[in-house]
């Protein structure tokens, strides 16, 4: 398994805009692409203004597959122009996790 563990900094002030927008919008779609998160959160200490949200796949190819549809979906495509104009992220950080044997995932 792999997990797409994604960090998102938002502009502060626009993390409920972001989340709101996302829940409405994007979710829906990442859901019929992606299946369930494994996790969505919003960080409370450290860095402020962050969302930290957890995939899981099956493996590199899998995730890639799953993605390129997402990426054609036309609701994506209209949720990810809304999102840019909103302006709501600052940063986006993306990094893929490989469990090891003895990981419960």
């Amino acid at each position: 398994m792999i997990i797409d563990h994604r960090t998102y900094t938002m502009v502060p002030g626009r993390l409920k805009a972001f989340l709101e927008l996302y829940e409405r919008e994007g979710l829906p779609v990442q859901r019929k692409h992606l299946g369930e998160p494994i996790g969505y959160f919003t960080v409370e200490t450290g860095p402020q203004n962050q969302v930290v949200h957890l995939w899981g796949y099956e493996s590199a190819a899998d995730r890639e597959r799953r993605r390129t549809a997402m990426e054609s979906d036309p609701d994506w495509i209209a949720y990810r122009r809304k999102s840019a104009e909103a302006g709501n992220v600052q940063y986006q950080e993306n990094k893929l996790l490989r469990s090891v044997p003895f990981s419960p995932l």
